[in-house]
């Protein structure tokens, strides 16, 4: 089969290997595919191996001979998946593979926002703790985790990494999910309805994917129901928050921070409201989550698996 790998280099920059497709069939690897040269690197191509290629009714006929996309993400959005379904060409998935990694970040982000240590560790190099009067020294209010509330909203595997984590923070955890988890409730842990949630946690955190019931959940409706001086983290989907309503939200100290891994439009645009709120307490990555080389080298593993499944006619991880 002939292997046409889209978007090899986010994915691996070179500290790791394509080798395993190559059990295969022939394997093309481009770093970067733009649209425009989308249809070229797929017209002869049995299996694309993609993350963020937009994979419309258009582009899907740009490769007659496509039999499988294989994904290098757990999302899937990006794909027509009723086109390709028409199409009898597979789709397949990467569950899973960063869920610590996605935990871990959420609670970077709200320990800079409650600690600000990055900011204290400049103020350090540049030789503010020499001149100090006092021992110790802050320029910022300082925020203990223990006691307070976690809201968790979706409780997937991911969700519920994350109450892990604030439990072992000793914090209180509530969480909303669109099905009941009674197995999930107790020592700490109840699931409520989303407006409940809102109003008496002391930290929001998503963890929902991208689907047009979940577009721009958090607007300045649902933000106004936030308690007030809550933080909100996003490392889901940048499309889960109205961008502008939560600068809105910081400046008037309704939320006392935010931070997210993720934006609307990624790479992040120069008119991207969250830029107007530098000197707020915002705390923004460009989607790195996801990138720690060990759940990468399990995301390429994944990949290669899903291709030998399909190879051997017994697909695994179809999204379609």
């Amino acid at each position: 089969m002939n292997i046409v790998v889209l978007e090899g280099y986010v994915n691996n920059p070179g500290d790791l290997s394509w080798d395993a497709l190559k059990q295969y069939g022939a394997v093309t690897v481009y770093d970067r595919t733009p649209r425009d040269q989308l249809a070229a690197r797929v017209a002869d191509a049995d299996i694309a191996v993609s993350s963020k290629v937009a994979w419309d009714a258009e582009a899907l006929g740009w490769a007659p001979r496509l039999k499988m996309i294989a994904l290098t993400s757990t999302g899937f959005n990006v794909v027509d998946l009723d086109a390709a379904r028409e199409r009898g060409i597979v789709v397949s998935n990467v569950p899973a593979y960063s869920t610590p990694d996605v935990a871990q970040m959420t609670f970077a982000l709200l320990l800079e926002l409650c600690l600000h240590v990055g900011e204290h560790s400049r103020l350090v190099m540049d030789g503010a703790w020499t001149r100090a009067k006092d021992f110790s020294f802050w320029e910022t209010p300082l925020v203990e985790l223990a006691g307070k509330t976690f809201g968790i909203v979706g409780m997937g595997s991911i969700g519920q990494a994350v109450c892990r984590v604030a439990r072992a923070f000793g914090m209180q955890v509530m969480f909303e999910n669109r099905s009941p988890k009674p197995e999930l409730v107790g020592d700490g842990v109840r699931q409520v309805e989303l407006d409940e949630l809102l109003a008496a946690a002391d930290v929001v955190s998503l963890h929902v994917p991208a689907t047009p019931e979940t577009d721009r959940m958090m607007d300045a409706t649902a933000l106004a129901k936030m308690k007030d001086g809550a933080y909100l983290l996003n490392t889901a989907r940048g499309s889960l928050v109205d961008e502008r309503a939560v600068v809105d939200a910081l400046r008037s100290g309704k939320l006392a921070g935010f931070g997210a891994d993720v934006v609307s439009t990624e790479p992040m645009r120069p008119d991207n409201p969250l830029l107007q709120a530098k000197g707020a307490n915002i705390v923004v990555t460009p989607h790195i989550a996801w990138a720690t080389h060990e759940a990468r080298a399990r995301l390429l593993s994944v990949v290669a698996a899903n291709v030998g499944a399909f190879a051997e006619g017994k697909p695994q991880n179809v999204v379609n």
